[in-house]
C-alpha cells in the first residue's frame, strides 16, 4: 500500500501555521481587534503563507510547487512589513515584533532552501509524467 504524502506533514506549512495562529491570537488579544483594515491584511497575508505552500504541493508538480513557495514567501515578507506597522501603532511591543520578525524570516529561509531542493530535483510531477507518456 503506498504511503499517501500530505502536505500537513510539511515542516514549513507546520510553521506556518503555528505562525498565523500567534497573528490570530494577537488580532483576538489586542487593539489590533479595534483596527480591522490592518487585522484582516496580517490575518490574510499570514494565512497566505500555508495556504500556498497547502496548494503548490497538491499541484503534483515541482514546477508549480515552486511557483506557489515562492507565492508564500513572498507573503511572510508581506507579513513582516506589516507587524512593523502593527508596532508602529502601538498594538504589540518591541519584544513580540523582534520573535515574530525574527520567526518569519527563519520560515523564509526554509522555504527559500525548499525551493533550491526542489530546483535540484528532476522530477517534474506526476501531471508532467503523464503528459508525455
Amino acid at each position: 500500500m503506498a504511503t499517501i504524502k500530505k502536505f500537513e506533514n510539511l515542516e514549513i506549512w507546520q510553521e506556518a501555521r503555528r505562525l498565523s495562529k500567534e497573528i490570530i491570537v494577537l488580532s483576538l488579544t489586542t487593539e489590533l481587534k479595534k483596527d480591522y483594515k490592518l487585522k484582516d491584511q496580517i490575518k490574510g497575508s499570514s494565512g497566505s503563507v500555508m495556504d500556498n505552500i497547502a496548494e503548490g504541493f497538491e499541484r503534483d508538480g515541482n514546477l508549480e510547487f515552486r511557483q506557489f513557495l515562492s507565492i508564500a514567501k513572498g507573503s511572510a515578507g508581506e507579513t513582516r512589513s506589516q507587524l512593523y506597522r502593527i508596532f508602529d501603532s502601538g498594538y504589540i511591543e518591541e519584544e513580540t515584533l523582534k520573535i515574530l520578525v525574527s520567526d518569519y524570516e527563519t520560515l523564509s529561509r526554509r522555504i527559500s532552501g525548499f525551493i533550491s531542493y526542489l530546483n535540484k530535483k528532476e522530477f517534474k510531477g506526476t501531471k508532467y509524467k503523464e503528459a508525455n507518456s
